[in-house]
């Protein structure tokens, strides 16, 4: 019987050992299908993210681009926008200290661009400075003719002295000089 018992318990052994040898075998290879599935799924993570960031860094592309072509488009007057043009014109003459009036204004039909006729007046430092704040102005201007002449204004002031009595007060004149400047000048980047 100890044959016998031996005999089964060795069966029992032989048959259990077969069990966990499959067991094994069957756990090795899921394991190595799940690793194989986690390196795939890591791949395709690491793609997806790589696809992300093309797509923030896409994205934040267009929105600088989007920046600068709105800084752009401030250098060029379309015909539809002669106005904004106009207006900035005569902005830059209280900026300067000076007054600025619109002469004329040509489309362009017989010259390329926007030729506009422009008369400032003031102080020859307010002239110059707004001659100069109009060539730093984001339009690229051509500067067709310029005429710069003094102009003389007598302006009547009161004596500060008490007079006499009988005596008639006569207010002095005071010459005073203001400057005049007539700029004929042609946008250049003007889009009809």
């Amino acid at each position: 019987m100890k044959n016998n018992s031996q005999k089964i318990q060795l069966f029992f052994s032989a048959i259990l050992f077969i069990l966990l040898c499959v067991a094994f075998v069957f756990l090795y290879w899921e394991i190595n299908s799940n690793n194989q599935k986690a390196e795939q799924g890591a791949i395709d993570f690491q793609t997806e993210m790589n696809r992300r960031n093309e797509i923030t860094s896409l994205d934040n592309s267009l929105q600088d681009n989007e920046k600068n072509s709105a800084i752009l488009a401030t250098h060029f007057a379309k015909s539809s926008d002669v106005v904004p043009f106009l207006d900035t014109l005569e902005k830059l003459a209280p900026l300067a200290g000076a007054k600025a009036e619109i002469d004329s204004v040509d489309n362009g039909v017989a010259t390329p661009g926007l030729i506009v006729g422009l008369r400032v007046s003031g102080g020859f430092t307010n002239v110059y400075k707004f001659l100069q704040l109009l060539e730093n102005s984001p339009y690229e201007i051509n500067f067709i003719s310029m005429d710069m002449h003094t102009t003389t204004v007598n302006m009547p002031v009161e004596s500060t002295t008490t007079p006499s009595k009988g005596a008639s007060v006569k207010p002095k004149a005071v010459k005073s000089q203001n400057w005049e400047a007539i700029f004929k000048i042609q946008l250049l980047s003007f889009t009809p």
